[in-house]
C-alpha cells in the first residue's frame, strides 16, 4: 500500500479509502497495487465485511490519461505499460475471491475504470451527486475488470450494451432504476449508510456470508444439478458450524 490508498480496520468491518482527493482519485500503477495489496490485507485480516469509498470531491475519474499516455508512447516504458493493464484485472481478481462482503460508496464522478472495477464489489451505494460513464470506446480504446461479463449479469446485455456503446453518464437515479445501485442517498449521508449496511452484514452468519458470496458469484455457470449440489454441501457445513448452534439456539427459545 501506500499514502493513495488507506486500509483500516475496526472489529470485523474494514475500510478500503481511495486517498488521492487532489488528483480526483485517478488511477495509476502504484495507486491500482495500493489496492490490490489492500485487498490482500483485509482477505488476510479476514474481515467480514469492506467499506470501500474514496476521499474528495469524486469517487475516482478513472485511470490517470497523462500516466497512460506516457505508458503508451514511450518505448522505455513498455514493461510498466504491460502491469498497468494486467494491473486492473488482477484487482477484479482478489476482489472476487476476497471472502467478505465489499460495499461500495460513489459519489461525484465514476468513470470508466474507475467504474469497472468496482463490479468486483457486492453492493453499490450511491450519493445523489453520483455520475457514472464509461467513455472507453470514443477514446479507441477497451474494458477492464471483466466488464464485459459482470455488468451484463448485473443489468442485463441491452442496458450494458447501452451504457458501453453510447458511454453517455448516467444518474445514481437511473443507475438505481437499472438496477446498477442498490440504494440512493444524500452526499452528506453517504458514510452513514455505508457503516448502517457494513454493520448489518457483519452480524450474520461469517461462514455462510462466505458461502453465499461465492456461490452467487460462481453458480451463474453452472447446471442446475451442480448448483443443488453446492448448496447441499454449504448447508451441511454451515450446519455443523458451532456459531450456527447458537444463533438456532437463541430462535428456538424465543
Amino acid at each position: 500500500m501506500n499514502e493513495n490508498v488507506i486500509y483500516e480496520k475496526k472489529g470485523d468491518i474494514a475500510e478500503i479509502i481511495l486517498n488521492k482527493p487532489e488528483k480526483s482519485n485517478t488511477l495509476d500503477l502504484p495507486t491500482i497495487n495500493g489496492l490490490i495489496q489492500a485487498y490482500e490485507k483485509s482477505a488476510d485480516n479476514e474481515d467480514v465485511c469492506v467499506i470501500y469509498r474514496a476521499e474528495g470531491k469524486h469517487f475516482t475519474v478513472g485511470a490517470d490519461l497523462k500516466y497512460g499516455y506516457n505508458l503508451l508512447t514511450n518505448e522505455t516504458k513498455m514493461q510498466e505499460a504491460v502491469e498497468f493493464l494486467e494491473s486492473w484485472q488482477i484487482l477484479t481478481r482478489k476482489m472476487l475471491a476476497h471472502p467478505g462482503i465489499i460495499i461500495v460508496g460513489y459519489h461525484g464522478w465514476v468513470i470508466g475504470g474507475g467504474f469497472e472495477h468496482t463490479l468486483g464489489c457486492d453492493l453499490r451505494i450511491a450519493a445523489d451527486d453520483t455520475r457514472i460513464m464509461l467513455p472507453e470506446l470514443g477514446a479507441g480504446l477497451f474494458f477492464s475488470n471483466a466488464s464485459t461479463k459482470i455488468l451484463p449479469r448485473i443489468i442485463g446485455e441491452g442496458r450494458a450494451k447501452e451504457l458501453m456503446l453510447l458511454g453517455e453518464e448516467i444518474s445514481a437515479q437511473r443507475a438505481y432504476e437499472i438496477g446498477l445501485v442498490n440504494k440512493v442517498c444524500k452526499r452528506a449521508g453517504l458514510y452513514r449508510i455505508l457503516k448502517k449496511t457494513a454493520n448489518t452484514i457483519a452480524q450474520k452468519g461469517n461462514l455462510a456470508l462466505k458461502y453465499a458470496k461465492s456461490y452467487i458469484n460462481e453458480n451463474q455457470d453452472m447446471t442446475i444439478e451442480g448448483v443443488l449440489t453446492r448448496e447441499s454441501l454449504a448447508m451441511i457445513m454451515t450446519g455443523k458450524d458451532e456459531e450456527v448452534k447458537k444463533r438456532l439456539g437463541k430462535f428456538v427459545h424465543k
